[in-house]
């Protein structure tokens, strides 16, 4: 018989959601261990573009308990990001087991009130589990019919893209007009003919520099952070278009869009014609390449519980699951705001549900069976 490992809570994931959330538990006493597939802290963020940067400046993107180093002006860099996790693990001592994947997540084969998880390197026995795996997913989404498109044209999901040289000459499309689609279109519209279709997803009022920088940064931070959330109407509106479309354009605007000669589509790309990508109103596209920046789908099979709504996302509140007791979730989008996909809404999320682990789950299973008597 396999050995099982006791732990009070596992969070799966360790970016800068589970790192937060392990923090708060540790700081409530509570004990915890962060598992994470990956070989390094940070990797998640290490494997984006190259050009990425963050759409906040560094005096913004701070988790709880160590500053981010650099100019405070600055919005940095994915490597920087990256860099910063791993330094937070470490000042903040987060309990971590990486090289260790998750397969599966089922209730207690004891009976308790707890779970098993199962993992690459044995099963874990817990009272709970804060599965913190993706802001929306980490399975790329890409049609069905994307098999169809002629094979000399090469595909590449925008998780695989990293620089331009990637590609093969001549025109590009890219699919996706949220905030990498734009990013990576800008990119690439330096040297080629660079096609972006996608619906409008909206773009911020202001840019980060300029004369109404510093006043309209932190009106908007505010906003993502206490305007914006479940608690309101228009952030209840706003949800279903952030976690079904992306989120709006942040530092690229539909003028920098078109000053670089971007070929904008607002129909969608819906089918194949003699092997090209064609759009909603019959527009065939003649290109060598095409981008996918459509985002991602939320996959759960791995969690054997009665979790996920038919819209495929987890049935929760602010990360507290409806349905199962001791399951929750930490960045998540729009777990309470729109601030919640972004750094500076991850320390407030991961606060609450440890708030909430601590309020009504005991680690004395016995008490816990005395109390239901």
């Amino acid at each position: 018989m396999d050995t099982v490992e006791h732990v009070d809570t596992v969070v799966v994931g360790a970016g800068q959601a589970g790192l937060v959330t392990a923090r708060e538990l540790t700081l409530r006493g509570r004990e915890c261990l962060v598992v994470d597939r990956a070989a390094r802290v940070g990797d998640g963020w290490r494997q984006q573009y190259d050009s990425l940067r963050l759409y906040t400046p560094g005096r913004y993107t701070s988790l709880p308990g160590l500053r981010f180093p650099g100019n405070p002006d600055e919005c940095p860099g994915k490597d920087e990001v990256a860099d910063y996790l791993e330094a937070y693990a470490r000042h903040c001592e987060v309990p971590l087991r990486l090289r260790t994947g998750v397969d599966r997540v089922a209730r207690a084969a004891d009976g308790t009130d707890g779970f098993d998880v199962t993992t690459s390197r044995g099963t874990i026995r817990c009272r709970n589990v804060v599965v913190a795996t993706g802001t929306f997913g980490r399975t790329p989404a890409v049609p069905e019919w994307a098999g169809d498109l002629d094979p000399d044209i090469l595909q590449l999901h925008s998780s695989s893209y990293r620089r331009p040289g990637q590609l093969r000459d001549g025109p590009v499309l890219v699919v996706g007009a949220s905030h990498s689609g734009c990013d990576i279109a800008l990119e690439l519209a330096a040297d080629r003919t660079t096609h972006l279709a996608g619906r409008d997803c909206g773009q911020l009022p202001a840019r980060w520099r300029g004369r109404r920088a510093p006043g309209a940064l932190p009106l908007m931070v505010f906003a993502w952070k206490h305007v914006l959330t479940r608690s309101t109407p228009m952030g209840r509106r706003m949800m279903p278009e952030v976690r079904g479309h992306g989120g709006p354009m942040l530092r690229v605007k539909r003028s920098d869009l078109a000053a670089a000669g971007v070929v904008r589509h607002l129909d969608r790309v819906e089918s194949v014609t003699r092997g090209r990508p064609t759009l909603a109103d019959g527009t065939v596209l003649d290109v060598a390449n095409v981008v996918w920046a459509t985002g991602f789908r939320q996959q759960f099979g791995w969690l054997d519980l009665p979790v996920v709504g038919d819209d495929g996302w987890p049935r929760e509140y602010r990360g507290v699951s409806d349905d199962v007791p001791g399951l929750y979730f930490c960045g998540l989008a729009f777990q309470y705001a729109f601030s919640s996909m972004v750094l500076p809404g991850v320390g407030r999320d991961a606060a609450y549900v440890a708030d909430h682990l601590v309020r009504h789950r005991s680690t004395d299973p016995v008490r816990d069976r005395a109390r239901a008597a």
